[in-house]
């Protein structure tokens, strides 16, 4: 794909596709250490004592810092314009922090003396530092998309790049974590989920990786992170009141972070390391299934993913492409509660291939084939409601935008854990973790069921009621990228005016 010129006569002005693929690996890259920090229960809760309801409390109060954070390095971002443009300095500092903090977390944590105030302080200081570090790298995913490309059409290839690398890296670290390492450091009856050396071992994998992730996103994010590609031609005050402002009257902005957050929240609770533990562990009597079956959904997940947000979201718009990921999800999620109830979980093998384990292998496909295409396409919707600020107001804040957007959603999604945990100690588990060695009871196979499949539907249903209210057709967005190239060219001209005017007149002087 050849570039176009910061202005071109359309007002369009796009990226090569190398480039938007090694910028996706920036959500990779954090996405790497929120998959490795999804096991810190296990960590905190079990091996350092602190206790599994406490530390889902605490991980809740945490997920609202998160967001406290979020509007303040996006103001940042937006006051930012240095050597190193608006985003890469945050991708650096924020994943250096991830690594110190995480290394401490992971190798100095559990060496701690056997005193629960102290341990307890250790985890919340050092995880609200590793929040920081979250937050500035994670703000770039979003902030940088409206300087990568504005045309609407090459916008969704984000998703695409973005759905493929988080299907490989959630697979991969799912069977590394099951199929590697829990049983390498499994001792008798105890779970390598309660043995430290584990934990080390994962940090090793899981941060080097992050690293070389977002080396790759800064070469691929160097030749857009620049001026020409951002803003409107004129200097802009951004203040602090602007963020209220946005969130009052941004149609868009206010329905994508319902529909997102909804979403994110009831499939958080879904995908919960300890929800998944006792599905393959206790319920299907093998936690090494799930790698297999990670596996397994890995590629057709894939050609879901690509082919809904391909063909639905370049021709039709991202509106239609989440509806339609949506519906689908829906769907499969009321199949798959009647496969839980109604079928025999027990039966679930690949040696011994039963009616229950095909229908499950094909309805998971589908759900998290239908789910991706809704849950991807969210943060290329952002950059939309990013420009519909610019058409609005004339003011250019993506860092803005896209934190506003992170504050409401971590808020919100901040429950996940709670709701996990609240849902086990109904059920007899509120001081210790369950973990895949524990014993089959009817409250653990209700919990799981009711996480697993009729939690999500209510994330999904928020996403339809949301989408009635969203402005952001394909249509439009044509009409505002031709609006702001208006705006942008006039501002250009003017400042060429005012610079010739200028020489003129240091040539009389």
């Amino acid at each position: 794909m050849n570039d176009s010129k910061a202005v071109p006569a359309a007002g369009m002005h796009r990226a090569k596709t190398w480039e938007i693929g090694f910028y996706a690996l920036n959500n990779t890259s954090t996405n790497t250490y929120m998959m490795m920090m999804m096991y810190v229960s296990y960590l905190v809760g079990g091996i350092m004592g602190v206790g599994f309801a406490l530390v889902s409390v605490l991980l809740t109060v945490m997920r609202v810092w998160d967001g406290v954070t979020d509007p303040i390095i996006g103001f940042m971002v937006d006051k930012t314009n240095g050597r190193l443009g608006k985003n890469r300095p945050f991708i650096i500092i924020g994943n250096l922090i991830l690594m110190v903090c995480s290394f401490i977390m992971f190798f100095v944590g559990p060496q701690l003396p056997e005193n629960f105030v102290l341990r307890l302080l250790f985890f919340i200081v050092v995880y609200a530092i590793y929040i920081i570090g979250y937050t500035c790298q994670c703000v770039v995913t979003k902030s940088a998309q409206s300087c990568m490309t504005n045309d609407p059409k090459q916008r969704p290839t984000f998703a695409i790049f973005d759905s493929i690398y988080n299907a490989v890296i959630m697979t991969g670290l799912g069977m590394l974590v099951t199929m590697y390492l829990v049983p390498k450091y499994t001792v008798g009856e105890v779970s390598g989920f309660m043995n430290p050396a584990m934990f080390r071992e994962l940090w090793f994998i899981c941060v080097s990786m992050a690293t070389v992730f977002a080396i790759l996103a800064l070469i691929g994010i160097w030749r857009k992170d620049r001026p020409e590609y951002f803003g409107l031609g004129v200097a802009q005050r951004i203040r602090i009141r602007d963020y209220w402002e946005v969130l009052k009257n941004n149609r868009a902005i206010q329905m994508l972070v319902v529909a997102a957050s909804t979403d994110k929240l009831f499939m958080s609770v879904q995908s919960n390391t300890t929800i998944m533990a006792v599905l393959y562990g206790v319920l299907f009597g093998n936690i090494a299934l799930q790698g297999q079956m990670s596996s397994l959904v890995l590629i057709p997940t894939v050609i879901i993913n690509f082919l809904g947000i391909k063909f639905i979201a370049s021709r039709m718009g991202q509106k239609k492409a989440l509806l339609f990921g949506t519906y689908g999800a829906i769907g499969t999620s009321v199949l798959m509660f009647c496969l839980m109830v109604w079928g025999d979980p027990s039966s679930f093998s690949f040696t011994n291939i039963s009616f229950f384990t095909i229908a499950f292998c094909l309805l998971w496909i589908f759900q998290k084939g239908f789910s991706g295409i809704s849950g991807n396409i969210v943060i290329p919707m952002t950059a939309d409601c990013a420009d519909y600020e610019t058409y609005r107001t004339g003011k250019y804040v993506p860092g803005l935008m896209g934190t506003l957007f992170s504050f409401v959603d971590k808020v919100i999604s901040s429950l996940a854990s709670t709701i996990v945990a609240l849902m086990f100690a109904l059920v007899g588990y509120a001081q210790e973790v369950p973990t895949d060695k524990s014993p089959w009871s009817e409250g653990l196979f209700w919990v799981v069921v009711i996480a697993f499949t009729i939690v999500p539907i209510i994330g999904w249903l928020c996403n339809v009621v949301a989408m009635k209210f969203y402005p952001l057709t394909k249509e439009k967005m044509e009409e505002i990228q031709e609006k702001i190239a208006e705006i942008k060219a006039k501002n250009l001209a003017e400042n060429e005016a005012a610079a010739a005017a200028e020489a003129v007149e240091a040539e009389l002087l």
